[in-house]
């Protein structure tokens, strides 16, 4: 991590209000409206890739996290690829701007650029709900990382799975529930779909080290 990233603290942030930031610390929802004034203060739902990044911007996200979600962002549409190419119904926008908000708790948690703790979830969450980000888009900062202990949509699993196809790791427990929604979703048996989408899976990790390298390279 850089000195920039190590420097930052966790109230650093552009256009938050100081009682939302208290009320993120504190993992409760804020007491009072945001400032109606505010540029942030009224949200409508996001649906592009450009209108969540600018977002994240506006709320004070680095550099490196916007690099990152991009990256996730490269296998994301790997796998919708797929999923258009199976015929299998889902939303491929939703996903898009999920897996750019994923990780907004970051923001406010930096430390954690590098993993190692948990704080930026919940954090994620309420920071999004508090900005006015519908709930469903704002749940996506707890369930891409404990999808494995909730209930999960496809499109939910789709940005857990890209968060961890990206950087090369390969998780057989998340890929099984993958395609086992995909399989039912298609009334398909699981075999019938296991070797093809093994196979893409693999083909999708198999471009981590170069991501991360990219990554490393824009660690400003």
């Amino acid at each position: 991590m850089n000195s920039r990233n190590r420097n930052r603290q966790p109230h650093d942030t552009v256009g938050l209000s100081v009682d939302v930031v208290a009320a993120v610390d504190t993992q409760q929802s804020p007491t009072a409206p945001l400032d109606k004034t505010s540029e942030l203060a009224e949200v409508p739902r996001m649906k592009s890739i450009d209108e969540a990044r600018n977002f994240l911007v506006k709320m004070g996200a680095t550099q490196r996290l916007i690099t990152h979600v991009r990256l996730v962002g490269e296998a994301a549409e790997l796998l919708l690829a797929e999923l258009q190419r199976l015929g299998v119904p889902h939303d491929a926008d939703f996903v898009r701007v999920a897996v750019v908000l994923h990780d907004s708790g970051k923001i406010l948690h930096p430390d954690e650029l590098d993993g190692g703790s948990d704080k930026h979830e919940h954090a994620g969450e309420m920071l999004l709900r508090a900005q006015g980000v519908c709930p469903a888009l704002a749940r996506r900062c707890i369930s891409h990382a404990r999808w494995g202990q909730m209930p999960c949509s496809l499109e939910e699993l789709v940005v857990a799975l890209a968060d961890t196809l990206w950087k090369g790791k390969r998780n057989a427990a998340l890929e099984k529930r993958v395609i086992e929604v995909i399989s039912e979703s298609l009334r398909l048996s699981f075999w019938d779909l296991f070797i093809e989408l093994d196979s893409s899976f693999e083909s999708i990790a198999a471009n981590g080290t170069t991501r991360l390298l990219r990554s490393q390279a824009n660690d400003t």
